[in-house]
């Protein structure tokens, strides 16, 4: 079942990744059988994604990360709400992020 995700909700990154930036690509490469599409596969994200993905430390909310980036990207909070939305809805399908409670 999956879970809706929630501005007041809290994300972190799973155990069973891990992250490097290389050349200013963020790379995300699972550890584990079941995360992601297929075993082995590496993720990479785009600027923005990278600007979400350092602020999901397990603490801070989707709306307080959200409220972060409108300032960063001088952008309109309806816009970054659903950009930020979508990636952490995919990233939480893929098991490369966890709910934190």
């Amino acid at each position: 079942m999956e879970r809706r995700v929630e501005p007041e909700g809290v994300y972190a990154v799973s155990a069973d990744v891990v992250a490097r930036e290389i050349e200013g690509e963020l790379l995300i490469v699972p550890l584990a059988a079941g995360i992601g599409d297929a075993e082995d596969e590496l993720y990479t994200l785009n600027e923005t994604g990278k600007a979400v993905w350092s602020k999901l430390d397990g603490r801070t909310s989707l709306r307080d990360i959200v409220r972060q980036l409108v300032t960063e990207f001088d952008a309109e909070e309806a816009v970054i709400g659903g950009e930020v939305t979508g990636l952490v809805e995919e990233l939480l399908r893929r098991k490369i992020l966890v709910p934190v409670n």
